[in-house]
């Protein structure tokens, strides 16, 4: 799966974000709505990451769908 299919699929997609990065909340995916440069950013912030750690978890997400 690429992030356009992931950005057209949010709505189901925000379970299996939530269970990858379990520190998200439900605001924080939503505000993401779809953002790659969003979600990396609440996950480098909830987790206090690197930005590259952080897009290699979201690219390792990306592929594993």
């Amino acid at each position: 799966m690429n992030w356009d299919q992931i950005k057209g699929n949010w709505k189901q997609m925000t379970g299996s974000i939530k269970e990858q990065w379990g520190e998200l909340t439900d605001d924080d995916v939503q505000v993401a709505e779809g953002n790659r440069d969003q979600l990396v950013g609440k996950i480098q912030e909830r987790y206090g990451i690197e930005k590259a750690e952080a897009e290699r978890q979201v690219d390792e997400f990306v592929a594993k769908q």
